[in-house]
């Protein structure tokens, strides 16, 4: 199949190499006026289609973005930890992604929300003035990743994963399954104007909320009989009035692309967080909180629904 980035020359890594080389203070100054560019031999691989697994998965968990609101992943992930239900494989967009790569990695959903809750957003994030077109670089993501995996790519973790991210050029989704798990993660959750975007083998990604937030199509096309999907947005209900326009056409938007792709879940769970996100740790917390709630409810229609299709 067709890919974004063949296998980087012996001149692209020494260029990334000479980029990155010095630390410090110099490297925060290239930054400012060349784009990151991963280039070594480990560099994800990306898709334009996801293909059939094989062995072909059973069940398919496919978690959307939603920054703070993430948190409700965890509390679902709980649920279906205690339930004994395991899926094969996982599908994340954003904070999706980083979640779903820790879970898929052989972490608990209680291991993830007691990291999850250390340091607070300083953890994953480095502000800076030198960031390329947003103000946060990424790279102590892209390391928060990769350490807690002790360096594993993605198709070396106990459980498949699929990791979206957006071609920046042409706004299309491209699917990660393979390469470096930090740099896959860090290009899915590289959120325009806020993030920097992440170039590897010299094609920019950007977060894939802006293509495919909720990635259900990519679990189907992976061969998944039965797709669980976790939509954190906010409900359309909850939009207070005093709400920008520009913001409710954003969310018009992404509401449009989220719905297509409910349609193709079997099973949907939609915790009912709010529609203002918050950095704070209470608000996180309480995220947690409400997804395990919801998917606890829900329990009993998921079983039902698992019993009569597998």
């Amino acid at each position: 199949m067709p890919t974004d980035n063949p296998p980087p020359s012996t001149a692209s890594r020494r260029h990334f190499l000479a980029l990155t080389a010095g630390g410090g203070l110099a490297t925060l100054a290239l930054s400012g006026c060349a784009a990151f560019n991963y280039g070594e031999a480990d560099a994800p691989i990306a898709l334009p289609a996801v293909q059939a697994f094989d062995p072909r998965p059973d069940i398919a968990l496919v978690l959307g973005p939603g920054g703070p609101r993430g948190y409700a992943h965890i509390g679902v992930m709980r649920v279906l930890e205690e339930a004994g239900i395991r899926p094969d494989v996982i599908v994340g967009t954003s904070v999706g992604a980083l979640l779903g790569v820790l879970w898929a990695s052989g972490l608990s959903a209680a291991q993830i929300d007691e990291r999850s809750l250390q340091g607070g957003p300083l953890t994953v994030f480095d502000p800076s003035p030198f960031a390329d077109r947003g103000w946060i670089h990424g790279q102590r993501l892209q390391d928060y990743v990769n350490a807690g995996l002790n360096g594993r790519r993605l198709q070396d973790l106990p459980r498949r994963v699929i990791v979206v991210a957006t071609r920046r050029y042409d706004k299309t989704p491209r699917f990660f399954t393979t390469g470096n798990a930090g740099v896959a993660v860090r290009a899915s959750a590289a959120v325009p104007g806020i993030i920097s975007p992440v170039g590897i083998a010299g094609v920019e990604y950007e977060d894939g909320d802006e293509s495919l937030p909720l990635a259900v199509s990519a679990a189907r096309a992976s061969g998944a009989r039965f797709i669980i999907a976790v939509n954190v947005y906010a409900r359309p209900e909850s939009t207070p009035v005093d709400v920008s326009a520009a913001l409710r056409a954003r969310d018009v938007l992404r509401r449009a692309r989220i719905d297509r792709e409910v349609a193709k879940a079997d099973f949907l769970l939609h915790p009912d967080v709010g529609y203002h996100a918050s950095a704070l740790r209470g608000f996180s917390v309480e995220c947690r909180r409400i997804g395990e709630a919801t998917a606890r409810a829900r329990l009993p229609a998921l079983r039902e629904r698992l019993g009569r299709s597998l």
